[in-house]
């Protein structure tokens, strides 16, 4: 494992950093942690004005898959992956200065004959349950720590699911790519896996149920299988847990009634094909999508880089494009690839497979383009210091 590699300047970031717990805090100094194909970069910038400063790369030549902050504890996790090393978990508690290995029990046992492929995704659980993380990965299995991270088990309850030969890998792999555990019943979690769909446990993962109806899967003979929907990322709205929302292969969705039924919000929208989705962090019913032109393009329809913006719950869409390219923008933004702060005024940021990052600190209206020229952009995570 090569040890990570920082680039530092004079006084961009103290050896430890508390994040605020508040709701609606007042942009000071904003982090964005961002995952690349060929590393992690740390983004600050004070009171988000242009003076963007950058910390990389971490783990350079690693695929980092996903870089976070744990709220709970202010720790940076990595999941990380190459083709020729294979994978690796690891946490910081020094603001990335050092990092080290933790994923003992993040493997299948032998007898399971399933192979890790892939670390995907890295959660947080609630605030009652400071020790407990969850860890999706290829091929379509959860992981849980109750330590924080020093030791992993599989939930077989997912793994081995009676729906479990349906399940098909999407272009990706087939993997847990979305992992939310429900702020309001602490026994509930949903996980989204492509291509199976969405899965709900009530139980702290000791069970699953598909919950899928009303999602299309025009891939399929049977084009609204209980199973079998290929989602590519679901979130909360974080004023309003019942409802979620998410980006399909074959659309966007909305549910009122935490995940039991999805209503098709893609009216109004350029494309159904899309891998992000955003909730503002609060104004509820107020959510960001990125439409990529049909599935075997995969780049933004028409060359115009638009994000698209509902404060409506999906009901009308919004094309904002004030700072964003409108010709010969041939962009695509992964699943991973677009974040929200939560500062007063929001800030969302969307990062490109070119490695362009275009953010706004005004919930959307504006958009700028940061100054870096970074490597394939596959997640971003923003906090607040």
């Amino acid at each position: 494992m090569p040890r990570a590699r920082i680039v530092r300047w004079e006084n961009i970031m103290p050896k430890k950093s508390k994040l605020t717990r508040s709701k609606t805090p007042r942009a000071k100094e904003v982090q964005v942690l961002v995952g690349t194909r060929k590393g992690g970069f740390l983004l600050r910038s004070d009171e988000r004005r242009k003076n963007w400063k950058v910390e990389g790369p971490l783990f350079p030549g690693w695929e980092v898959n996903h870089l976070v902050r744990d709220p709970r504890s202010g720790r940076l996790w990595a999941a990380l992956n190459v083709s020729w090393w294979g994978n690796d978990l690891q946490v910081s508690d020094d603001g990335g200065q050092s990092w080290q290995k933790t994923c003992t029990g993040l493997e299948f046992a032998p007898e399971r004959n399933l192979k890790l492929n892939r670390i995907w995704q890295v959660t947080p659980d609630r605030d009652s349950r400071p020790d407990t993380l969850w860890c999706g990965v290829d091929p379509g299995a959860l992981f849980r720590s109750d330590d924080s991270g020093k030791n992993w088990y599989e939930l077989r309850s997912l793994t081995e699911h009676p729906t479990r030969e349906k399940w098909q890998p999407g272009g990706g792999g087939m993997m847990v790519h979305t992992i939310v555990p429900d702020p309001n019943h602490p026994q509930r979690l949903y996980v989204g896996i492509s291509a199976a769909g969405c899965f709900r446990s009530d139980d702290d993962g000791n069970s699953w149920q598909p919950f899928n109806q009303g999602v299309r899967a025009d891939f399929l003979p049977d084009t609204f299988p209980d199973v079998g929907q290929c989602v590519h990322r679901m979130v909360l709205d974080p004023q309003r847990p019942d409802v979620l929302y998410q980006q399909n292969h074959c659309g966007v969705y909305r549910s009122p009634d935490s995940a039991a039924s999805w209503e098709d919000i893609s009216e109004g929208l350029p494309s159904r094909f899309g891998f992000p989705i955003v909730a503002h962090p609060h104004q509820p019913g107020t959510l960001y999508v990125v439409p990529a032109q049909a599935a075997q393009f995969r780049f933004t329809p028409d060359g115009r880089f638009r994000v698209f913006r509902s404060k409506n719950g999906g009901r009308s869409w919004q094309a904002l494009t004030r700072g964003l390219p409108q010709e010969n923008a041939w962009l695509l933004v992964l699943r991973h690839a677009a974040c929200a702060d939560p500062c007063d005024s929001a800030g969302i940021y969307v990062g490109a497979t070119t490695g362009e990052i275009f953010y706004s600190t005004n919930s959307g209206d504006s958009w700028a383009l940061m100054p870096f020229h970074l490597p394939p952009i596959l997640s971003l995570e923003a906090a607040v210091a």
